[in-house]
């Protein structure tokens, strides 16, 4: 399962410590998505440019 071959995983400096936030971490071509509350849970998995373009908008504020 491609969720299981990634090893890092970071949250957010922004997080402040707190455990109500989303890890991110990234393999070969995908980039998975995860509770930090319940790491072991599933992970939404998907491919690195999507998460880029996620991330791109988000940036650009043009989700809301």
């Amino acid at each position: 399962m491609v969720g299981d071959d990634i090893k890092r995983w970071r949250k957010s400096s922004r997080s402040a410590g707190a455990n109500s936030c989303v890890e991110v971490g990234q393999a070969s071509g995908v980039v998975g998505i995860r509770d930090t509350k319940d790491r072991a849970g599933e992970t939404l998995v998907v491919a690195q440019v999507t998460f880029g373009a996620f991330l791109g908008a988000v940036k650009a504020d043009r989700l809301g």
